[in-house]
């Protein structure tokens, strides 16, 4: 775990918890730190398993090894107190994501951080709701306009009923 001396770890966000509202729901010591790159990944959307539902009623974001490609997003220092809480939001135990140490590349030079990746890919479409949330706190952060307006282009499974969304209240 990228873990520092102050009993706080830098995490990488790259899908709705780069929204401060969604991250600080149930992990309150979420600090911005910076926006960042992280290179030979690419982000994808899908489920972990066949025939598994989610709170956003689409597929949830995820990034998967693609040498020359690259994956924007936020860091966030938070404490080691709020660990089990990201992991849990994240379902580590229940296999839906594993854990991950990555450099990302940030104007303070690179940072290692914790970030997680979907087990058992299978690629689907998100909801209107989760492209939204995602697209908010690429906003929200400053992230590059090119890769806002890539995400804005990200297709949808055109949900429209109620989601997660609705207890962010945005």
């Amino acid at each position: 775990m990228s873990s520092n001396d102050d009993g706080h770890f830098s995490y990488f966000a790259f899908g709705s918890n780069m929204l401060k509202q969604r991250l600080q729901f149930k992990n309150p010591s979420a600090t911005f730190y910076s926006t960042g790159r992280l290179k030979d990944y690419e982000l994808k959307f899908g489920y972990w398993r066949v025939g598994v539902t989610s709170a956003w009623k689409g597929a949830a974001a995820t990034i998967e090894y693609c040498p020359g490609a690259e994956v924007w997003g936020v860091i966030w220092t938070m404490s080691n107190s709020n660990l089990s809480s990201l992991d849990n939001q994240e379902g580590v135990q229940r296999g839906i994501y594993s854990p991950l140490e990555v450099s990302v590349e940030t104007e303070h030079g690179p940072i290692l951080c914790r970030t997680y990746q979907m087990n058992n890919l299978i690629v689907d479409l998100p909801s209107p709701q989760y492209k939204k949330v995602v697209c908010l706190g690429a906003e929200e952060n400053g992230l590059p306009t090119e890769y806002l307006n890539k995400l804005k282009s990200i297709e949808t499974n055109g949900y429209s009923g109620p989601s997660l969304l609705d207890q962010l209240k945005i």
